[in-house]
């Protein structure tokens, strides 16, 4: 190779730009089938940031079924959940839908208009619904009802519901059923059986969050088609069930991680106890790792680590996974006859939806297909890799290399490296084709994406060490791998930096104020204050988080000044950005203020940038281009480099 391919890292000239980095964000979800087609939700960055549902017609073209500004998506416990749903009437579809906007349900049949079956409410929040079902023999939708009952984000109340099919509760709340009284602060929508004499659905309440423990409910339909009978048949304070449905037969089946990993049950008797996992963090309502199909068999999303699909067999406890280049696959599946379809993605491949026909073991992508928009030589080659943390523990992460197919470094040069901290914090982020990791690594710079302990995907005992930790093991665990890239030759000490966002915004701020590991940090619409992120301050969902994370506050209250970023902004000397949504309920813009008036003459180079109509995860591409620029500005100013093309200068204030 000559010495004219010969660049300093973070100067390495790329075609994907922060413009085609924005416009791939986000990913299909929310499968279902509408009669024998395929129909999923899939983000639209340049219109706004909707959610447009789209539907995989007989003839095999996709379209999108309805124009902007639809906006196919709820904000039940804020997070979201499934929603839609489809059927099919006399021949033609008939789908039941969420619109952002509103909140309000919608009935559409394609080649006419949406027409409201539920009614817009006076309170604050109002009305929000989601993991709908049709029930046509009753004229109705089964769902989950969320209503706010006053001004506080934790004034709310939630239910199972029918809401009618004929639109006569669109302007008249009264004309909502209510299914069983309100007795849980969370439900999952009802499952009926196949009989449709029983519903099954999971609750847990405060302070609990639904990977700590659920209860799994089962009640009688009675003829009026009221819940009554309810009784627990799983779960409970320290067994998180996390999804629930009923096999052909009429057999109870869910997940539990009673034995210490999500596995799956039958009627109580364990299908295929492994110490793999089943199922995952109940983020949002719906979300689902397995499907029953009419044969017997059941189609599962598992693994340790990684989650493939695979179809199970529940007389041998066997399960045959699906062939192709999908190494991940996402909590959303949908099974019909003998089809499955899953979202699945590969280090290679963006997420796409993936059809596989068990009759012949066959998986191909028949939506939201992956199409290279760069060469992909241009993709980070990454490795999985398991590091060494304190006390000699694991900690799992993903290494991005820089990579380019024309460029290396100058002989002796070392990469700048930033260490992305994943959101959650209960949760975990896979191995997959991302253009905003290949926005730095095809620019020279490596990223390593940390699965600190607290994820989710290797066990309860590896979820749980985050337990009353939060701020000290996740801290700690990017920490190791940092510096373990730079004790091995793999990163340059002097030139390590971290990112994340949400509780990864936290982890960021707390591994800038609390070690001295990282060269500057991109902080985006992060936790910073834990005395004023609880109750009434944030979202009901998460307004007791802490009690698992950090510990009880009347118990504990020293603690949660001392772990809090904000308590230490004295600390807080190394450069860094600060990207905040105005929109934002989860972590709202006072987090970030607070944080700014600690430093506030202190002579810190920093730079805080907020969007308008932004909430928590930001949607429109241009949001996300101005963002991603603005931080590569910040890593070419504090590291020295000189990005090719040129980024817009952020400017740092002190």
């Amino acid at each position: 190779m000559g010495e004219d391919m010969k660049q300093p890292y973070g100067s390495w000239p790329s075609p994907i730009d922060a413009a085609l980095a924005a416009a791939h964000d986000g990913q299909p979800e929310w499968v279902g089938f509408v009669g024998d087609e395929v129909w999923w939700t899939e983000p639209r960055p340049a219109e706004g940031g909707r959610r447009a549902l789209v539907r995989r017609t007989a003839e095999g073209t996709e379209e999108s079924v309805l124009p902007a500004p639809w906006n196919v998506r709820t904000r039940v416990i804020e997070y979201g959940g499934r929603p839609w749903t489809g059927t099919v009437q006399d021949g033609a579809p008939l789908v039941v839908f969420a619109n952002f906007a509103d909140q309000r349900l919608y009935r559409y049949e394609p080649g006419g208009e949406p027409r409201p079956l539920t009614p817009v409410s006076p309170v604050a929040g109002g009305l929000r619904w989601a993991e709908p079902r049709v029930d046509l023999a009753r004229g109705e939708v089964w769902c989950v009802l969320e209503e706010f009952t006053g001004e506080g984000p934790d004034d709310v109340r939630r239910v199972l519901a029918a809401v009618p099919l004929d639109g006569s509760a669109a302007e008249d709340r009264a004309a909502v059923r209510e299914l069983v009284p309100e007795k849980h602060r969370f439900v999952t929508g009802p499952r009926l059986s196949p009989d449709g004499r029983r519903a099954a659905w999971l609750a847990w309440d405060h302070p609990r969050m639904p990977w700590d423990g659920t209860e799994l409910l089962v009640g009688e339909v009675g003829d009026e088609g009221t819940l009554h009978t309810v009784r627990t048949v799983a779960g409970g304070p320290e067994e998180s069930v996390a999804q629930v449905d009923w096999a052909a037969d009429g057999a109870l089946l869910y997940s539990s991680d009673r034995g210490g990993w999500w596995n799956l049950y039958r009627d109580g008797t364990p299908l295929c106890p492994r110490e793999e996992e089943f199922a995952g963090p109940l983020w949002k309502l719906g979300l689902n790792w397995f499907a029953p199909l009419d044969n017997g068999l059941i189609a599962v999303v598992h693994g340790r680590g990684a989650a493939v699909l695979g179809i199970l067999d529940p007389e041998s406890g066997e399960v045959v996974d699906a062939a192709g280049p999908w190494t991940e696959f996402g909590s959303t599946l949908a099974a019909h006859g003998e089809r499955v379809v899953a979202i699945g993605a590969g280090a290679r491949t963006g997420p796409e939806v993936v059809e596989l026909d068990t009759r012949i073991g066959r998986a191909r992508a028949i939506g939201a297909r992956h199409r290279d928009a760069v060469d992909p030589a241009y993709y980070p080659e990454p490795e999985t890799r398991v590091f060494t943390g304190p006390g000699g523990r694991e900690v799992h992460a993903h290494v991005y290399p820089p990579h380019h197919p024309g460029r290396t470094a100058p002989d002796g040069e070392l990469p700048p490296y930033v260490i992305w901290a994943h959101g959650g914090p209960t949760g975990r982020v896979p191995c997959v084709l991302d253009l905003e990791i290949a926005y730095f690594t095809s620019r020279g710079i490596g990223v390593a994406e940390v699965n600190y302990g607290g994820s989710t995907g290797y066990g309860r005992a590896y979820r749980e060490r985050l337990r009353e930790q939060w701020g000290v093991v996740d801290v700690e665990d990017c920490a190791a791998v940092a510096l373990a890239l730079a004790e091995e030759g793999t990163a340059d000490r002097g030139r390590l930096a971290i990112r994340g966002g949400s509780a990864g915004g936290w982890t960021t701020a707390a591994s800038l104020t609390g070690t001295d590991v990282y060269a500057c940090g991109t902080i985006i619409y992060p936790v910073l204050d834990l005395a004023t992120w609880g109750p009434g301050e944030t979202h009901d969902f998460e307004s007791r988080y802490l009690e698992s994370l950090i510990g009880p506050l009347a118990e504990v209250p020293d603690r949660y000044a001392e772990r809090s970023p904000t308590t230490h902004a004295d600390r807080l000397s190394a450069p860094f950005l600060l990207l905040q949504g105005l929109d934002d309920v989860i972590c709202p813009p006072a987090q970030c203020e607070r944080l700014l008036a600690g430093i506030e003459g202190r002579g810190v180079p920093h730079a805080y940038l907020t969007f308008e109509g932004e909430g928590h995860g930001f949607r429109r591409a241009d949001t996300m281009v101005r963002a991603l620029e603005a931080e590569l500005s910040l890593y070419a100013q504090v590291f020295q480099l000189d990005p090719t093309p040129a980024v817009p200068k952020l400017e740092l204030g002190t």
